[in-house]
């Protein structure tokens, strides 16, 4: 594939990720997490501590994060579980990543709601800022990936950057969200609609108006 990400050199993650260790918060998180599990059953928290070990990461690199295989072997060795059960998980969930990624790591949804929606419009501001699928554009601001279903479907086309979900896109909110970040400002997530506020029809209800408008008490007549 040839937007298919590059693993980077194992002897240079190595040597830059070879003796990491959690920050003193962190340990702090980690062990708070590993305590919500029975003893024994400390596996469980693989994944809250996979994504704390990204965040951290990408604190040390100013980005959105990533996990390279030593800091997945600390993990798993935290929970005494072999190494591949750990990266099995972090394989398996794309909330993970492999590769180094920029400072905004941009996930447009294409999945079929969202390109019968204009997906392609959101693609196309994308690419026409420099990005190309599966890359990091060269000052490391923004990485580019194409995903499937993001579970947003009414409120569609959408992308979610780093934590946040942005909805109800077309060419030109998607411009004014990537101009925002690049200038260093937090645009308004969710829907970008003027009347919408969460995912109610856009200009109002259009089914049971009357209940919706009325404060009559439905519950007296059951």
């Amino acid at each position: 594939m040839a937007d298919a990400p590059q693993i980077p050199d194992e002897a240079e993650t190595r040597a830059r990720w070879g003796a990491f260790a959690w920050t003193a918060e962190n340990a702090e998180k980690a062990k708070a997490v590993i305590a919500r599990y029975p003893a024994g059953r400390q596996r469980s928290a693989v994944m809250p501590l996979l994504d704390l070990a990204q965040r951290q990461v990408g604190a040390e690199t100013q980005t959105q994060g990533w996990l390279p295989v030593p800091v997945i072997e600390f993990v798993a060795a935290q929970l005494d579980m072999p190494f591949m059960r750990a990266y099995e998980v972090a394989t398996f969930y794309t909330m993970y990543n492999l590769v180094p990624v920029g400072r905004y790591h941009v996930q447009v949804c294409g999945t079929t709601p969202c390109l019968l929606r204009g997906s392609d419009d959101v693609m196309a501001a994308c690419k026409n800022r420099g990005m190309t699928k599966g890359k990091t554009t060269p000052d490391g601001l923004f990485t580019l990936t194409e995903v499937e279903c993001m579970g947003t479907c009414t409120n569609a086309p959408m992308v979610q950057i780093n934590d946040d979900n942005y909805e109800d896109l077309d060419y030109d909110s998607t411009v004014r969200i990537l101009d925002a970040l690049a200038a260093g400002e937090q645009p308004k997530a969710g829907t970008q609609l003027a009347n919408r506020h969460t995912s109610e029809p856009d200009g109002g209800p259009t089914t049971l108006k009357e209940m919706v408008s009325s404060n009559h008490d439905y519950r007296k007549e059951w």
